[in-house]
């Protein structure tokens, strides 16, 4: 008996045994197999889901091209493994949107993502690493001398933005010219990024309010670094969520189709109508320069193209952790131009700093709002609210990943009535709880147990 004369079943399993890239010999070998084998969406479908986690997030979704798709991701997969540095070079464009759409579909379920393990196993060779996370502005001075970037701006835009979603930052330990955070320092701490058109976030200086990927690469790289210094003496005990690679950046593929209310019905609890997940405990980093040397950095050196980057910094930051709990308390649809697809959140809820109780600067009420962006990103505004209700500080951030992601949000700081004088830095923030609790730390300087407890904050957010 021959092979192809086996019941369609027997032989599906068969061939289910192969690697999707054996597939194609296969279907070469002759007539009636390739016509078995073309457009056997049965045979692929298992094939694909035997590797990939399956892309349909809901019963109702419709039920992708099987024989498309995966042919897609053997071509990915080749080009991680291939060690022609060139030919990675030449497919960039195809492989981050390979890459991207791999993370839009990765599980976020308690079992590990075949997804997140597929790229994090490729992305261990240092050639990919080079080929396609270190093509931004930031590595035309900083890297190695395979790290350069891409000829054009959005190429270098989507190498930041994968390197951000890789996490665990680029930044060759051994000669110090290869240092990434000096130069990514230089570029957060540049008050000329901070201005009208950006809103002195991590948006694009044309006015678009897209993000500007290379500007949360670089506030990714200086915090990890200071993150690291930081845990390294507190004996390993607080890491950021960016230390494995894709990690946390599945997004929680909340339906667009979002109702902002139900007509005839009772009201839906705020918390229970937040496409965000706001409510909760929230862990923030943030960074500061004394203000001297800000200042001196910005002003006291000769002056600067406005096309050129300034020299790089090596001046030793500041960091303070911080726990913040956080409340809805407002849902309203959104504006004019806002992107229609979700609402407007509104929030408020307090800040406690971890490892300085005694700053007065880190202990605060805090309230603020998340959106979409006009291209689908989330994005999120704080303001600090001291004694007296006088508000000090903005924050403005994008959540890497998308809704929901455990990655959290990274973006910048500054004074909230923009003074082009500073003070300017880079934070993030991610939650550890959908519900306020006690939260354990390490005093920085003594070592000794901190308690810090959760409080309600029956404040609304009246802007």
């Amino acid at each position: 008996m021959e092979l192809l004369d086996l019941c369609y079943d027997v032989l599906i399993r068969i061939l289910q045994e192969l690697e999707p890239q054996e597939l194609a010999r296969c279907s070469s070998c002759c007539r009636s197999f390739n016509t078995f084998i073309r457009g056997n969406r049965r045979l692929f479908r298992v094939l694909y889901l035997q590797r990939f986690d399956d892309p349909r997030r809901h019963a109702a979704d419709a039920e992708p091209h099987w024989e498309k798709e995966l042919p897609i991701l053997v071509k990915c997969q080749k080009i991680l493994q291939s060690d022609d540095f060139d030919a990675k070079i030449r497919h960039f464009d195809f492989l981050t949107s390979a890459v991207e759409s791999l993370l839009k579909t990765s599980s976020d379920s308690s079992r590990p993502s075949l997804n997140i393990s597929f790229l994090s196993d490729l992305f261990k060779l240092q050639k990919n690493v080079d080929a396609f996370l270190c093509r931004s502005s930031l590595f035309s001075r900083a890297g190695t001398d395979r790290q350069t970037p891409a000829s054009t701006e959005e190429q270098r835009q989507l190498s930041a933005k994968l390197h951000c979603h890789y996490g665990n930052p680029v930044d060759p330990v051994g000669r110090r010219s290869f240092s990434t955070h000096p130069y990514a320092r230089s570029y957060v701490y540049d008050l000329r990024n901070y201005t009208d058109k950006t809103e002195w976030g991590p948006f694009r200086m044309d006015g678009s309010l897209f993000v500007d990927w290379e500007m949360v690469e670089t506030i990714m790289i200086v915090l990890a670094y200071n993150m690291r210094i930081f845990s390294e003496r507190t004996g390993g005990r607080f890491k950021p969520v960016w230390e494995i690679p894709f990690d946390g950046v599945a997004n929680n593929s909340f339906s667009a189709t979002y109702p902002l209310a139900l007509p005839e019905e009772p009201d839906i609890p705020l918390q229970a109508r937040d496409p965000f997940n706001i409510s909760g405990t929230w862990m923030r980093v943030v960074c500061f320069l004394d203000y001297n040397d800000l200042y001196a950095f910005n002003f006291a050196n000769s002056p600067v193209a406005s096309d050129e980057p300034r020299i790089p910094l090596y001046t030793e930051e500041a960091i303070r952790l911080i726990i913040m709990k956080l409340k809805v308390t407002k849902i309203e649809a959104p504006g004019r131009f806002d992107n229609p697809s979700l609402p407007i959140v509104h929030f408020s809820g307090s800040s406690r700093s971890l490892d300085a109780l005694w700053d007065p600067n880190a202990n605060s009420r805090i309230k603020g709002r998340v959106r979409l962006t006009s291209e689908g990103e989330v994005r999120w505004t704080t303001v600090s609210i001291f004694y007296g209700g006088e508000e000090r500080w903005r924050s403005e951030g994008v959540q890497v990943g998308g809704i929901r992601s455990k990655r959290g949000v990274v973006g910048t700081w500054f004074d909230k009535d923009y003074d082009v004088h500073g003070p300017v830095g880079p934070t993030a923030f991610w939650k550890l709880s959908d519900r306020t609790k006690k939260v354990g730390s390490v005093d920085s300087d003594s070592g000794s147990e901190l308690e810090v407890e959760a409080e309600s904050d029956s404040e609304s957010d009246s802007s």
